[in-house]
């Protein structure tokens, strides 16, 4: 296995699938960019008027998350923020999420007996972006939590005075972002695909790999690798 150095990212026309890439989850990190510096400005002024609850963060919450769904070219499933674990006044953990066609709240306590309570201290869109205190594109997974289908969440880490107050985040469905990706991805070559940090695949131009499968071990010699910048992401080229 070699591993070659990415080409510089363009935001017009692609000259490796790298960049198409690259660019393709890099508006969703550029917006989360944005918003987590004025999301954390927000939280800061309302936390030092009063203990922040989370109807006080839903409403802090609301009106950029719903606005990621035009912002973005991008089918974006669901928006939101996911409050640290015991920063809340009221609740041990909150997911302040808005998602689906008619782009309504989540409401996790009425759908399941202690979703309003879970520990999300694990999962991958939290756990990431607390330790490392950078971004991250998480998946791909099945989202139990929210939507029920194969997932793709980027999220990034946002910090009030240095200390980490929770993440904003979007969620991408993994037959969506195949329908947008897959057949420009197919104009570079037939045996193509796009894997995490771990050699999961997300997507494939190849009809024998499909979303979840694994590409490590002595597999990877079959391919060269092309790691997309700022994000573990990583594009696999058969030889």
């Amino acid at each position: 296995m070699s591993i070659h150095p990415a080409p510089p990212v363009s935001r017009t026309a692609a000259d490796h699938p790298v960049e198409l890439v690259a660019e393709y989850f890099g508006r969703a990190l550029d917006a989360l960019a944005a918003w987590r510096e004025q999301l954390a400005a927000e939280i800061a002024a309302a936390r030092a008027d009063a203990p922040l609850t989370t109807d006080r963060l839903d409403a802090l919450v609301e009106p950029s998350a719903l606005g990621l769904f035009d912002q973005l070219d991008l089918p974006v499933y669901g928006s939101g923020f996911i409050a640290a674990l015991d920063s809340l006044a009221d609740a041990n953990s909150h997911l302040a999420w808005w998602q689906g066609p008619e782009r309504a709240q989540l409401v996790l306590a009425a759908q399941s007996v202690n979703k309003e309570h879970i520990d999300y201290s694990e999962l991958e869109w939290y756990r990431v972006p607390f330790q490392t205190g950078e971004p991250h594109v998480a998946g791909p997974y099945v989202d139990y939590l929210c939507s029920d289908e194969y997932t793709i969440t980027v999220a990034a880490p946002v910090q009030v005075d240095g200390e980490f107050v929770g993440a904003v985040a979007l969620d991408l469905l993994i037959d969506q972002v195949e329908r947008h990706l897959t057949p420009q991805l197919a104009a570079f070559g037939d045996d193509i695909s796009i894997v995490n940090g771990v050699g999961r695949v997300l997507i494939s131009t190849s009809p024998a790999r499909a979303t979840g499968d694994t590409i490590r071990g002595d597999d990877l010699a079959a391919f060269e690798r092309f790691p997309c910048p700022g994000m573990a992401l990583d594009v696999l080229i058969a030889r």
